[in-house]
């Protein structure tokens, strides 16, 4: 008789219902792990949430081994092909946000100063150049997981490029060159930037990474 009790390979674990009430108790139930795509049947074992544990192994990509009467699982992380996952971190995120907002704070400075002809002096624009460059290393030393890393590289592209598109009009300025009030809405540089913002604002939004080239 090689035939085993169906709950020798069952787990019982705390489970947190995701509904409430007697008639909806009894519906099917499932387990799911972030971060691993699927998920396992819920058993209903006297009273107790199960799972069967060959079913949780190849969830979490892990294996079983058995010696006498003892059980191990052993974790090896996401399975092959399958991303980390890609939320970004809360002290990341909040970095992040304040650093495209100083870069958005220069851009419109810059902007304001071409359009009604101030003259981007190099002093107050250091100060904003300043204020960027800062937050975007705050951001990159507060990024913690992959997904933050990633974006912490485009963000810095972005200052950089701000940084180009600030250098042009100053040294146009320097040089006595005339510059259009419309200048900017003009420059393939300046419509990057803000294609690239609305990349990373996206981003945010949805608390996830993707890049999708605009920041490039």
């Amino acid at each position: 008789m090689r035939r085993k009790s169906s709950y020798v390979n069952l787990i019982c674990i705390m489970l947190v219902a995701a509904t409430s009430g007697t008639a909806e108790s009894q519906q099917t139930k499932t387990l799911v792990v972030e971060g691993h795509p699927g998920h396992a049947p819920v058993i209903d074992a006297n009273g107790q949430s199960c799972v069967e544990i060959q079913a949780l192994a190849s969830l979490t990509n892990g294996s079983l081994s058995f010696s006498g009467s003892q059980i191990t699982l052993t974790l090896h992380g996401s399975p092959a092909g399958q991303p980390q996952s890609q939320g970004f971190s809360r002290d990341f995120l909040s970095a992040g946000i304040e650093a495209m907002s100083e870069i958005r704070e220069w851009r419109s400075a810059l902007q304001t100063a071409v359009r009604y002809g101030f003259p981007p002096n190099p002093d107050w624009v250091n100060s904003y150049s300043g204020a960027a460059t800062s937050s975007v290393r705050q951001a990159s030393v507060a990024a913690s997981t992959e997904a933050d890393r990633n974006a912490a590289q485009l963000i810095s592209q972005e200052l950089n490029h701000m940084q180009q598109l600030s250098d042009k009009m100053v040294s146009a300025r320097k040089n006595m060159t005339y510059i259009a009030p419309d200048a900017l809405d003009k420059d393939p540089l300046d419509k990057k930037i803000i294609s690239c913002a609305h990349s990373l604002e996206a981003m945010a939004a949805s608390g996830q990474f993707h890049d999708d080239g605009s920041c490039h």
